[in-house]
């Protein structure tokens, strides 16, 4: 039961998006008034959105009197933008970076001010990069200097793909330039020793921990926090640790209504109401429970001792931004290809 959870099946994942698109341009619902939306999320948040879910569906029948159904996608941040923009007609995005939600709104289906519309620049709750390691961390990794080290196999997301993998990669790089005071050329040096150990780059962060757990391939997982956590809950016979490195990145999965879409089918004011509802303190302590970072001070005091404190640069230090950290880093022919063109 417990592979099940990390398990996840690509095709069925295509399947749901299929379905999903096939919802035509009409209002959504049935005849029996129920109103459907339907939230593209990325790998790790499947666990988090089915609690945040239930309680959404009971805190707007209570004040609103109606039914609501939210149906769930989820992929590689970077693929469930690229689903939406090639038609997935999701009605909200709460996707692993803001660069993602910016490539939707550049098609204008979701509006240019998003970032705005909602509390933290529509990031309701934070997260942070860390590595999972075997029983006894027999490769005794401490920090991310050691993930080069010779003989270590890495296993992490593909960031031309991932969101979680962009996270994960500038945060090798910040790691660098910001905690070690390094040049950009000593971060290129670790950033692509590293990469030269990957030994295999999946499409998203559930597909790397499937890798890491259930294949048993790697000697250490680049993952979310939350993931990584989820992880040694889900396999406590693997007795899997939990390695914080000496400083790493303050993750910020965004959050935005896919405005064409809501339009077009008459559920704008559910899926506002569902993003609103992110905020809450119902949804703040879930965010906490599901070992996500809360925004709210209140819950993260309460979830303080499952979520340590360490030195977090954001990604504004790191490449002043998505929009900079996409075509420096990301784009075709950027640094990731030029390190990862070394391994072959």
């Amino acid at each position: 039961m417990t592979s099940l959870r990390f398990i996840i099946n690509t095709s069925l994942m295509l399947a749901l998006a299929s379905i999903v698109g096939c919802f035509g341009g009409s209002k959504r619902g049935s005849d029996d008034g129920v109103i459907e939306i339907v939230n593209a999320s990325y790998d790790p948040t499947r666990e988090l959105y089915q609690e945040i879910n239930a309680a959404f569906i009971d805190d707007y029948q209570q004040k609103h009197g109606k039914t609501v159904k939210v149906t769930q996608s989820h992929g590689g941040s970077g693929s469930q933008a690229r689903s939406v923009i090639d038609g997935l007609e999701a009605d909200v995005v709460t996707l692993a970076l803001a660069g993602d939600i910016n490539a939707i709104a550049k098609k204008q289906l979701i509006a240019a001010d998003w970032e705005k519309r909602l509390p933290d620049n529509s990031a309701p709750y934070t997260s942070t990069i860390v590595f999972v390691v075997r029983d006894g961390n027999p490769k005794a990794i401490k920090d991310w200097d050691d993930l080069a080290k010779p003989g270590v196999k890495v296993i992490t997301p593909n960031p031309k793909i991932s969101g979680g993998a962009r996270w994960n990669f500038l945060a090798a790089w910040g790691y660098v330039t910001l905690h070690k005071k390094g040049s950009d050329a000593e971060a290129q040096d670790l950033v692509g020793r590293i990469y030269r150990n990957v030994v295999k780059l999946d499409t998203g962060a559930r597909g790397s921990a499937q890798t890491f757990i259930k294949n048993k391939l790697g000697d250490v997982f680049i993952s979310w926090e939350n993931e990584a956590i989820l992880a040694q809950r889900e396999v406590p016979d693997q007795k899997l640790a939990i390695i914080y490195p000496s400083a790493s990145i303050l993750a910020e999965p965004a959050v935005a209504v896919v405005a064409q879409n809501v339009d077009e089918r008459g559920t704008r004011a559910v899926a506002e109401a569902y993003l609103q509802f992110l905020y809450t303190d119902a949804a703040q302590d879930i965010i906490g429970k599901n070992t996500y970072r809360p925004r709210n001070a209140t819950y993260q005091k309460k979830y303080a001792a499952t979520l340590p404190t360490i030195p977090l640069f954001t990604i504004r230090e790191v490449a002043g931004g998505w929009a900079e950290a996409q075509q420096r880093f990301f784009s075709d022919g950027g640094v990731f290809d030029r390190i990862f063109s070394l391994k072959k």
